[in-house]
C-alpha cells in the first residue's frame, strides 16, 4: 500500500500530527456505517463508496481515505471516526 518511508513524512494537513494506516477492523466498521448511509466527510458530502484504505490521525479522530493507492490529504475529504462509534 504506502511505502514506510513515505508514511513517515505524511502528516495531517489540519494539525500536522503523524498518520498511521487504518487497520482492517476499523475499515470494516467504517464501511458498515457507510453502507447504512451514516457517514459524511468534513465537507458535509455523504460518503457512498466503501473505503479500501485510509490514514488515521494520531488522535484517532479522523481518517483520510486512500483512493487508488493515493492518500487524499484534504481536510474536507477527511472522515470523522466519531460517526462510526455512535
Amino acid at each position: 500500500m504506502i511505502d514506510k518511508e513515505i508514511l513517515d513524512v505524511l502528516v495531517c494537513p489540519e494539525d500536522r500530527t503523524p498518520l498511521h494506516v487504518a487497520d482492517e477492523d476499523l475499515l470494516a466498521r467504517l464501511n458498515t456505517a457507510i453502507a447504512a448511509g451514516k457517514v459524511e466527510n468534513r465537507g458535509a458530502a455523504k460518503v457512498e463508496a466503501a473505503v479500501q484504505g485510509g490514514l488515521v490521525r494520531q488522535d484517532g479522530k479522523l481518517l483520510y481515505p486512500i483512493v487508488d493507492d493515493i492518500p487524499v490529504l484534504l481536510v474536507e475529504e477527511a472522515i470523522s471516526l466519531e460517526q462510526i462509534d455512535g
